[in-house]
């Protein structure tokens, strides 16, 4: 078994005790590593766009109360349990929110944000994996830590880094969504994708993904300077503005050609064109 640091008895934690109140910060204890898993001590934390309406209760997520609440993040390891044979304490790391059963990779749930709809995904937030990353420290399956290259994404330029701060890298839980569903629809080089609306967070980043991943992007959004700056950063962009004119809309994307993907990840109760 690895060593292990001591670990403090008790940290701090955004507790959320019921959505009729704001969460608070609590000292609560310490989570220990156990087989499967490792405790990390947080840096910094990603917020949801919408996390105040999830916590609120105007989302009607379900989930567990009390409940220390979170999302993705990015931490050093700060102990391992004793079937870890990568991770070790200090190593930087990116936590992904997304729980999985490891028997039934269908159940499903989104620590800190939502249990899921069937038994077995609610066993992994009622037990186990209940508390998430609003706090000093998180316990997390082994799985969802990721090691990264820390002299590599943060040294300098000039010493052959890409120079990021350590707080740039919770932008890697944002760029992991459209990553998901793009890349389990096989986007290739050289395929055609249109994102829209791309001028919201997951948006934009599935151009930037997109794009990375090689595909030429048709952005649309309404906001038409949004547009600019987005095509203006990137290479391999083209802009089509929404106008709330469907057949005009149908119009302007047939004057790219042949399209091989439609990455569409509007809002709840945002309209959307069914066929062109």
């Amino acid at each position: 078994m690895a060593s292990q640091p001591n670990l403090p008895k008790t940290h701090p934690a955004l507790v959320l005790s019921s959505t009729s109140e704001p969460p608070k910060v609590q000292y609560v204890p310490t989570p220990q590593p156990t087989p499967g898993s490792a405790v990390v001590r947080i840096i910094v934390a990603s917020v949801l766009s919408y996390s105040r309406d999830i916590y609120n209760g105007m989302r009607p997520y379900p989930f567990p109360t009390p409940l220390v609440i979170g999302t993705s993040a990015i931490g050093r390891i700060a102990a391992v349990g004793p079937d870890a044979t990568s991770l070790t304490p200090g190593q930087l790391v990116h936590v992904d929110c997304l729980l999985r059963g490891r028997d039934d990779p269908a159940a499903v749930a989104l620590s800190g944000i939502h249990e899921g709809y069937t038994s077995k995904s609610r066993k992994l937030m009622h037990g186990e994996w209940k508390d998430s990353t609003y706090a000093q420290y998180a316990k997390m399956p082994l799985e969802n830590c990721t090691a990264l290259d820390e002299k590599r994404l943060l040294s300098t330029v000039e010493e052959g880094g890409l120079g990021y701060m350590v707080e740039d890298l919770a932008y890697i839980s944002t760029l992991l969504v459209p990553y998901g569903g793009l890349k389990d629809i096989n986007v290739q080089a050289g395929e055609t994708v249109i994102v829209t609306p791309a001028s919201g967070a997951f948006g934009g980043a599935a151009v930037m993904v997109a794009t990375a991943m090689g595909a030429r992007v048709i952005a649309m959004a309404r906001n038409t300077e949004a547009l600019k700056r987005i095509a203006a950063s990137l290479e391999r962009v083209e802009t089509a503005p929404i106008t709330g004119d469907v057949q005009a809309d149908a119009k302007a994307l047939q004057s790219f050609g042949s399209i091989d993907a439609f990455f569409d990840i509007s809002p709840p109760g945002g309209r959307h064109v069914i066929s062109l």
